[in-house]
Order: structure tokens, then sequence, then C-alpha cells
């Protein structure tokens, strides 16, 4: 089997093949945003020119590798420059002479901008290894479809909870990504094409007798289906595992899991271990999923059990921990997927914009071909501010022959929106409707809540009429939501009225009104629905928390907010929203009270949220509203790496009266 390597040095590309040394100089290097042409000069010792027009049209992926710097140049046009130093490791290289490997080295993020520019420009460039290998994330070849839909299942839900749970999570420094970060992810959003869902939808034996066992008790569940000569084959437990997932189940799952191994009852394989690796981080915390992998046997540590280690990681936005991670793979010599640097573009989209770029690159460098999820992070984090090169990635997408699907299309028809260029929007959602929306009634969800921020009441009443004969819940969710956000609350209430009554609900389904209460003051309502939510049986979440809390904030009832801020804390596992201690913080700012003020932001680094930009300027503002002097705050900003901007220096000279008079003092 042919092995072959490609370094670039100076303007040239030296090829080792069969033995042989190729040196292939451009001559001529053109690129387009849908084509590339390449033409060379070349000498070889022992080659003729017929064997290196073999050996090229052998190598065809590297030409692909070419045509996709196409993609990159395209990238850097539209303002993903690279900015501050990353943590991510590219591709050591290797360069062979004739006393053999002569040594390798790690390209910095200064090198890999000079050899962008260089190689393009026909000047030196560093030397890089392109390597060619092996990206398949899947399980196991000889896995069954079972065992496929619990990758799948594990799969789909590493890669969506980056974008789901960014409405959970800590959103990073700056104050309009703070501002944005709940209209990252629309309600409706969250399934828009039932076709990107898990295929099975078959219930298990198993979990029929698990949901039914008495006290939640699995093991009890377990015991009695063995006791009763009942089989339990590995697909029938990769399906149980499956419907458990797919319904949150995730304490059940773990237990299956447990009784298996304890029973003995299941030959555990790599995807096993990484299902049971992300349910132990999400119920125990991930200082335990790391010791799980410990006793994972070490022929099974591959890529899979890293990859869910990452997105775990970058669920909770663990920059320090996720880039570890990616950079060990690397290490261990596992492929770095599509899959894991489409997390690490999800983390660096929400806490170091700057380093998307660096991703890019080593995408490149390692020939990880872009998948529509990496399209859509770049449109998303583009369409916030840049209109234009939020479509210009779209069309680079489209050359890629990628068409966006409709979660793209309802994302670049709400930025759209929010940059007022509704038109073009509307064309998107007729794109989205097709010639008859009746035949795809799983578009409605998002249709209307698109509708809705138009302000288009009338479409949002024809979208529902189609809904209105056999409405799914998901319809009706949103059609709240749609219609509290045109202020007409006595439907919203009507439709949430009607899906009390035909299912029983949850308590994301009474969130979907409390946050219409709240985006509308409606204390004493918001109040009643969360009385009526725990008298049916729901549990208050953290989203309905936050909601209470911004609801008494902005009645003014601050110290009842606290209360319930630190009720919260008390009764979740998780920690409260980033969102839920700033509204209350923010609300002590205001009035001056210092204690409080910095009591909340005592609890924020306690429950995780390191201290950051928007924390400290909000600290900083509640001194200046007491008009009493922050000594230190300099050196705790200074400890925490927050160095101020123009803004905030301002900000630390008014509330510094002495400091100012010391600097006047000395321009004096």
């Amino acid at each position: 089997m042919e092995s072959w390597c490609m370094v670039m040095v100076v303007s040239q590309t030296v090829w080792e093949w069969e033995g042989k040394v190729v040196l292939v100089l451009p001559l001529r290097f053109r690129l387009k945003l849908r084509s590339c042409s390449v033409a060379y000069s070349a000498s070889a010792s022992g080659l003729s020119f017929q064997e290196l027009c073999t050996f090229l049209n052998l190598h065809s992926s590297t030409m692909w590798a070419l045509r996709r710097a196409s993609i990159r140049l395209s990238l850097r046009s539209q303002g993903f420059s690279l900015g501050a130093s990353t943590a991510i490791k590219l591709m050591p290289a290797a360069v062979e002479d004739g006393a053999g490997i002569s040594g390798s080295f790690q390209i910095t993020r200064s090198k890999v901008l000079s050899t962008m520019t260089c190689y393009h420009a026909g000047h030196s460039s560093p030397k890089f290894t392109m390597s060619r290998r092996e990206l398949s994330s899947q399980a196991d070849a000889n896995s069954t479809n079972n065992d496929d839909d619990l990758d799948e299942a594990l799969s789909y839900e590493l890669q969506t909870q980056g974008i789901n749970d960014e409405v959970e999570t800590d959103f990073g420094d700056d104050d309009e990504d703070f501002k944005k970060s709940h209209d990252e992810m629309e309600l409706s959003d969250i399934e828009i094409d039932p076709k990107k869902s898990p295929r099975s939808k078959r219930l298990s034996k198993i979990f029929t007798a698990i949901i039914k066992a008495p006290g939640l008790s699995v093991r009890s569940a377990l015991d009695k289906w063995i006791e009763e000569g009942k089989d339990i084959s590995r697909q029938e437990i990769s399906l149980a595992l499956v419907n458990l997932r797919r319904r949150k189940m995730y304490g059940r799952a773990l237990q299956l899991f447990e009784w298996l191994e304890l029973n003995k009852k299941l030959e555990f394989l790599e995807q096993d271990y990484a299902s049971r690796l992300d349910l132990i981080a999400k119920l125990r915390g991930l200082p335990m999923a790391e010791k799980f992998i410990d006793s994972v046997p070490k022929s099974f540590r591959r890529e899979l059990l890293y990859r869910t280690l990452l997105a775990n990681y970058v669920s909770q936005n663990k920059l320090n921990k996720a880039e570890a991670t990616f950079n060990r793979m690397k290490d261990l010599d596992l492929p770095r997927t599509t899959f894991a640097c489409n997390q690490m573009l999800l983390l660096y989209k929400r806490v170091d914009k700057k380093k998307i770029a660096d991703v890019l690159l080593l995408m490149e460098n390692e020939n990880v071909k872009p998948s529509t999820l990496t399209y859509k992070i770049l449109i998303d984090t583009k369409g916030s501010n840049d209109i234009a090169g939020m479509e210009e990635i779209v069309e680079t997408m489209k050359t890629e022959g990628i068409e966006p699907d409709l979660q793209t299309q309802a994302a670049l028809a709400r930025h759209y929106i929010s940059a007022g260029l509704n038109e073009r929007a509307e064309a998107i959602l007729k794109e989205m409707e097709g010639e008859n929306v009746k035949k795809k009634q799983w578009v409605c969800p998002t249709l209307l809540c698109l509708y809705a921020k138009l302000g288009k009441a009338d479409e949002v009443e024809r979208i529902w009429k189609v809904c209105e004969s056999s409405p799914r819940i998901e319809d009706c969710m949103s059609a709240v939501e749609a219609w509290g956000a045109l202020n007409k609350i006595d439907k919203a209430e009507e439709i949430f009225e009607f899906m009390s009554k035909k299912w029983k609900l949850s308590s994301g389904n009474y969130n979907v009104l409390l946050k219409v209460y709240l985006n509308h003051n409606m204390l004493l309502k918001g109040k009643d629905l969360v009385k009526r939510m725990l008298d049916s049986g729901c549990k208050l979440n953290l989203l309905t928390y936050n909601a209470l809390v911004k609801l008494h904030v902005q009645a003014g009832e601050v110290e009842k907010a606290n209360t319930l801020l630190q009720t919260a804390i008390q009764q979740n596992r998780n920690k409260p929203l980033f969102d839920t201690f700033m509204a209350i913080m923010e609300e002590y700012a205001k009035s001056g009270d210092i204690h409080n003020a910095e009591k909340i932001f005592y609890q924020m680094r306690k429950a995780g949220y390191i201290s950051r930009f928007t924390q400290y300027q909000v600290l900083i503002q509640a001194y200046i509203n007491a008009k009493q002097p922050a000594y230190g705050i300099s050196e705790r900003m200074k400890a925490d790496n927050i160095f101020p901007n123009k803004a905030m220096s301002k900000q630390l000279v008014q509330m510094n009266p002495f400091e100012k008079t010391a600097v006047l003092a000395l321009l004096d």
C-alpha cells in the first residue's frame, strides 16, 4: 500500500511516493469561488512526466484540498481573522532528508497566518503536514442496526445539546452575546425536521417494563424480567437505551447500564462506554465522568469516547477542559472529526469568536470536511453583525453541494428580521413552506414564530389553521409563543387551555406561557400559572425560576426575587442560569446596594460562573451608584485575567474620585 506525504517548502511542494521524491512547483495559482485551476512544472528523481501524471491522478484527493482552499480565502474575506493565540495545536510536521527524520515542530498561530498569506501570494511558507486520515465517527462496523440507533441517538443528542443548551448556559464575555443569547435557538427550532432525529421509534419491551416498574426501580424490573425467563439481547438493550434517551430518562438509562455490568449481561463496546460516560456527565458531573474514563479498557478509549467527553465540556462552556480534550485526541492519534471540530466552533462562538478561524484552518490542514452544522454555526456567527458575510457563507455552502436545510433557512430568516430586511426574510419563509405547507406540517412551529417576529398576524393565523385540525403539541407551543409575541395574550391562553385538556403538560409546556407573561410584565398571572403547574405535579426547573425571578425584579420586588434564586440554588442539582443571577445583581447595582451585589458576585463564582467582563461592569456600577470607592477592584480583575476597555476605564475613574484627583494632579 503506497505511503505519501506532502510538505510545503517555499513555493514548492515536495512529495514522497513509492520511494521517489517529487518536486512540484506551482507556476500559476488561480482561485475562484466555484473553481480552482493550478499549473505545475515538475522535476523528479527517476520519475517520468507520465508517471507524474499518474501520480497526480492517484492523489486527486489532494486536488480536492487545493480546491477547498477557495473556501478558506472566502472565509477570510468574510472577516474570520486570526486574532488571539489559541490552545488548539495543529498537526506537527516531519521532514525527511538523507539522514532520515530531521525533526518535528509545532506550528504556532502566527506561522499559520504567514502560511496562509505566503502560500497564496506565492512566497515562502513554513512547512506543514497534510495528512489523509480515516475520519469516520461511526460505531463499530459490525454493530447491529439497533447499535447504530444507539450511536445515532447519542451523536444526535450530543450534537444538538451544543445548540439547544445555549439557552441554559453562560454565553461569554461581551454584552451583545449576553443580551442575544436566548434568541440563538428559538423553542420551535429544537426539532424542526423529523428526518434529523434518530431513526428508531419502536418501543423496546425492556423499556416498557422499566417505566412500569413501581418506585422508578430499574433493578426490580430487570430482575423480574430475568426471573420470568425472558431474554436480554443486545438489540433489545440498545433499543431500550434509545427509548430512554429520547425521553431524557437519563437516570433510568444509567441504572440500566449499571445493572447490566453488575449482572454481566452485556459485553460492552465503545458506544456503550460512550453512552454511559455521557449519562454520568449529565447526572453526576464532569469530574465523575473523567474518573470513569480511567476505568474504561484502553482498547475502547477511542474517538467516540473522547468526543462524548468533549461535547459535555462544550455544553457547559468549560473552555480549558474542552481545548485540553481536543488536543489530547491528537496526542492519542485519534481522528479529530467534523463532529469534534463543530463542538469547538460552538464553544468559540459563545466565548471567543477570534478562535473560530483557527478551527477552520485546522479542519483544512487535517482534511476535515465541513458539515451542514459547520456552516450553520458560521452563518449564525456572521449573521449577528454581517449580513453580507453571512450570505457569502451560504454561497460557499451551496458551492460545496450542501443545500441549506430548514434549520439553516430559519436562522437566515431570523438574522434578516434582526437586520430589518423583512422582504428577504419573507422570501425564505415562502421557500420553507413550499408549494403545499399542509404536507409539511412539521415546518409550522418555526413558521409560526418567525411570522410573529415579522409582525404578520394574518400569516400566523393562516399557518395555525393548517395545524388546527390535527395539532401536535409542538404546533400549539409555538402558537402560544407567536400570539404572545403579537400581544394577543387571550389567543395564547386559549391555545394553552386547549393543550392542557388534550395532553398532560410538562414543565417545559408551562414555561412557554410563563415566558409570554414575563415579556408582558404580568406577575400575578405568572404566579397563578406556577401554582397551577405545581398542582399538576410538575417541578419548577431552571427556566421557571428564571422567569419568576425576572417577573419579581420587574415588579420591584428584588428581595423576593433573591429568595427565589436562593431556593433555586438549594433545590436544583444544576446551577441557576447566568441570566438569573445577573437580573438580580443588576437591580442591586442600580440601587447602589454594594453588599448584596458583592454577595451575588460571589455566589456566581461559587456556582462555577467564572468572573467575566459583564459581571465586573455591573459590580463597578454598584460602587458608582453607592458613591463608594472599590479598593482593590483592579487587582481582582487582573487576578481574573480581566482587562478594562475604554468604557470600563471611565467607570473605574468615576468610581474612585481619589484616583481621579491623583491623575489630575499629575497632569498639572
